[in-house]
């Protein structure tokens, strides 16, 4: 009953296989690889799009490195308050821009408040030394609280961006759970709605470690392979990382892998409606389902082998003294029986 999070989980067997097939071949180094080329071909099919693409190992580096394109002196990022980028990152946005600092903005469900964001914008308008400049706006999807940014409110994030001079960063780390459950393709998600950089997640869907920053105007990019390189993240044998990453888009299995996780994550949030013992702390798609239960059966849960996480980020959320939220994730190797069981012992 592994519940703690979807990079817990091992590798789909397409995955595995690509890569077994990669070992067995020689290929030129630092990019220019056959399936290195392949790659970048298949994510300008996927976007309909022309696009720069660079790989990375991990989501953080290709945050990281998304705001070093962007960079500015005195640079001021925003996004969300509980962004992976300001919680979960290590400070290494700002460590790899060289001090650009990250402005959490307010918003219910992990998601932006357009607002809070105008406003955040014109108290560092017009710029000045004292207190730094704008210099791009990032948002995650699927957020960190397990909900998503429908299309019209990505065009606003936007706009508001746009009007402002600044880039649209998107955080994908989850991507292909938010594209799953829409009826959107991948490029209206994503520079057909105004979305200019993409850090496009594929470790927690399925891959052993492979990540891509994906620029949407290739000019943007100009830079980035010495940045990349002065990162630690050109790597000698990138077709490891490419043979992943061209198994998981090819036939739409990355979507198939999604799709199966956020099924199991549907299960779980069905079963919990019939809980007696638990209720969801907020509604959530994808594959993220935060719940409230009492602590003696979280406790209880964790003795009978449920692994999964305490969640402190509960704004808004009613709690009493006796109760605690938990976080759980399901994965493409999550199973109904896995669900099944864990809502028999919740019970």
């Amino acid at each position: 009953m592994q519940f703690a999070s979807d990079n817990w989980s091992g590798a789909a067997p397409e995955i595995v296989d690509a890569v077994t097939r990669e070992a067995a071949r020689v290929g030129a180094a630092y990019g220019g690889s056959e399936i290195d080329r392949d790659v970048e071909a298949r994510f300008a099919d996927l976007f309909e799009h022309e696009v720069a693409v660079f790989l990375a190992a991990t989501g953080s580096a290709a945050n990281g490195l998304a705001m070093v394109a962007a960079n500015k002196p005195g640079g001021v990022i925003f996004c969300h308050r509980d962004a992976h980028m300001i919680e979960g990152e290590c400070g290494g946005v700002e460590y790899l821009t060289g001090g650009a600092r990250l402005m959490g903005v307010e918003g219910a469900a992990g998601r932006i408040d357009v607002e809070a964001l105008k406003q955040a914008i014109a108290a560092l308008t017009p710029a000045s030394e004292h207190s730094g400049q704008g210099m791009a706006v990032s948002l995650t999807q699927q957020t960190e609280a397990g909900t998503v940014y429908s299309l019209d409110a990505i065009r606003e994030i936007a706009s508001i961006a746009k009007a402002n001079g600044l880039p649209l960063h998107m955080d994908g780390a989850r991507f292909a759970n938010a594209l799953a459950q829409s009826n959107a393709t991948p490029a209206e998600m994503t520079w057909k709605a105004g979305v200019d950089m993409l850090s496009f997640g594929a470790t927690k869907n399925g891959c052993i470690a492979a990540e891509a920053l994906v620029f949407f105007d290739p000019s943007q990019a100009r830079d980035m392979p010495f940045l990349r390189k002065r990162a630690g993240q050109l790597f000698s044998k990138s077709r490891f990382v490419a043979a992943q990453l061209d198994a998981y888009l090819k036939d739409g299995l990355w979507l198939r892998l999604a799709r199966h996780s956020n099924a199991m994550a549907d299960r779980l949030r069905a079963g919990i409606a019939r809980s007696a013992k638990a209720r969801e702390a907020w509604p959530t798609t994808g594959n993220e389902v935060f719940v409230v239960v009492p602590k003696s059966d979280a406790k209880r849960m964790a003795d009978a082998g449920a692994i999964f996480h305490e969640w402190a980020r509960v704004e808004g959320v009613r709690l009493d003294a006796k109760e605690t939220v938990l976080r759980l994730v399901t994965s493409f190797a999550t199973s109904a029986d896995e669900v099944d069981l864990f809502l028999e012992k919740l019970g």
